[in-house]
């Protein structure tokens, strides 16, 4: 028997899926601090003689090596958003519905519950698998885990086909849309508010930019199959540097999330030429990633699921996968509205229904 650190705190992975999130979710693990619970995966999996334990930092890699002719990667984070007086984890019922109510129960350890139970359980799955749970996913792209276990250790995240454990109303979410992040620059001349015709004030030159925005009609992208909106935003605005003084420059700070039919080189094109008349400065792009239904092996896993997949509109790391050639879709508990809420929470049979769907897929049952 392996030796038992007391000051690790316990995971039983013979416990039901739920009463595992909820273990899971009362250990914080807000980005920055995922050591304790990385430590207490590691330790929960010591026994499981079937799997290949890898750390890399606060990443863990459990994968079998059975031999099989393909390789399933399966991944989910472990750090969450800041704390906002919603933990421990309770259990409630609202309107009919039981729910484990608490910081991390969707976004996304309910997703990481079930993968541990059945990476522990599932000791001659149909192919073989490497379970992933990593750090730094709710921060910046620079810290996440498992971006650095794509530049340093590719080889770890080798597959035929990636499933990532985000929210998606146990549902299967196929692919992401792409995310771009740009600053559109006005200029003037600062002058005293009270002679404002010496200047020329920025902000007012701003206009054109949010009437562009505001007459904009986003698409809706067929990729794959699957039906990709589009959006294209400002979500932030900052001129000005005093009361008295008119402003030199103006910046809106505009998000467009696009369809994964369009490369990221695309969205940059498409951005310049909306705001040609401007300075464009890009702070951050993403690229999305198709939905990799076309796949064998993701094909076998809707029919284990059931149910019609839908795209993801937000960006997640399944991106990772598809930069790598490695088909990828979303499938995890919890509704991706109460992400990051402070009154998220997940809905019981969205665990199980989840843990049933893999559960069913990587058994061949």
């Amino acid at each position: 028997m392996p030796t038992v650190d007391p000051t690790i705190p316990a995971l039983d992975l013979a416990a039901s899926s739920v009463d595992l999130t909820r273990a899971l979710c009362d250990i914080e693990s807000v980005s920055g601090n995922e050591a304790t619970i990385a430590d207490a995966i590691v330790a929960s999996l010591a026994a499981s003689d079937h799997l290949e334990i890898i750390r890399d930092g606060d990443a863990i890699v459990a994968r079998t090596n059975l031999g099989r002719s393909r390789r399933v990667v399966i991944a989910g984070h472990i750090d969450t958003v800041p704390l906002n007086d919603n933990l421990p984890t309770r259990f409630e019922t609202i309107d009919g519905v039981d729910y484990l109510w608490g910081r991390g129960t969707v976004d996304m350890k309910a997703g990481v519950a079930v993968q541990l139970k059945l990476a522990a359980e599932l000791t001659a799955p149909d192919v073989d698998v490497t379970w992933i749970w990593y750090d730094h996913e709710e921060v910046s792209e620079a810290l996440n885990g498992l971006g650095r276990l794509a530049r340093e250790r590719p080889d770890l995240l080798a597959g035929d086909f990636a499933i990532l454990g985000e929210p998606s109303n146990s549902a299967i979410e196929g692919g992401c849309n792409g995310n771009l992040r740009a600053e559109v620059r006005t200029f003037g001349l600062r002058a005293h508010s009270a002679r404002a015709w010496v200047g020329h004030n920025a902000i007012h030159d701003a206009a054109p930019i949010l009437a562009t925005l505001a007459d904009y009609t986003p698409r809706e992208v067929e990729v794959d199959g699957l039906v990709y909106r589009e959006g294209l935003n400002a979500v932030g605005i900052s001129g000005g540097i005093a009361g008295n003084v008119i402003p030199d420059e103006c910046m809106v700070h505009v998000n467009y999330r696009f369809a994964p039919s369009r490369s990221g080189d695309e969205a940059v094109a498409h951005i310049r030429d909306l705001f040609s008349a401007f300075d464009v400065r890009i702070v951050d792009l993403a690229e999305g990633a198709r939905p990799g239904l076309t796949d064998p092996l993701a094909r076998e896993f809707v029919d284990a699921v059931g149910g019609e997949p839908k795209p993801k509109y937000g960006w997640t790391d399944v991106a990772r996968f598809s930069a790598l050639g490695i088909p990828a879709v979303n499938y995890g508990p919890g509704d991706p509205l109460k992400a990051h809420a402070d009154d998220e929470r997940v809905a019981i049979d969205q665990i199980t229904e989840c843990e049933r769907g893999l559960r069913s897929w990587l058994s061949g049952v």
